[in-house]
């Protein structure tokens, strides 16, 4: 029963920060919050969502000898977990590194500068 009520609890709320990074893509003003929000909470809701499935696959299990088939599903969960939380992250930098290279600027408020522009943005040319 408690097994299954932290399923529930984990899922739900992996749907919960789906939820939000979809409002963020749509309502987020340029490419580099909306990557934000795809990142972050893609990586959280996917992370909360597996782990709920995994932990539901313990549910009903009495003894390791006999039920390491569930055990290994377990392990295979945990290790797409580890997975996405390594390689979304920098997937998301990347694809932020090359919208700034290919010239997308972000929405700035008037009155603030960027103070990135002289420090990242490559040169066409090289500098003598």
């Amino acid at each position: 029963m408690i097994v299954t009520v932290l399923s529930i609890l984990l899922i739900v709320t992996g749907l919960v920060f789906f939820l939000g990074a979809a409002v963020g893509l749509t309502r987020f003003p340029d490419f580099y919050c909306r990557m934000h929000a795809a990142g972050k909470g893609d990586t959280l809701s996917t992370l909360l969502v597996i782990s709920g499935f995994a932990v539901y696959q313990l549910h009903g299990i009495d003894d390791f000898t006999e039920d390491w088939p569930v055990l290994l599903v377990v392990l295979k969960l945990l290790a797409v977990v580890v997975f996405i939380y390594l390689t979304s992250p920098t997937s998301t930098s990347a694809l932020a590194d090359a919208g700034w290279e290919d010239g997308i600027d972000p929405v700035i408020e008037p009155g603030h500068e960027n103070h990135l522009e002289d420090d990242c943005r490559k040169p066409s040319s090289p500098q003598p």
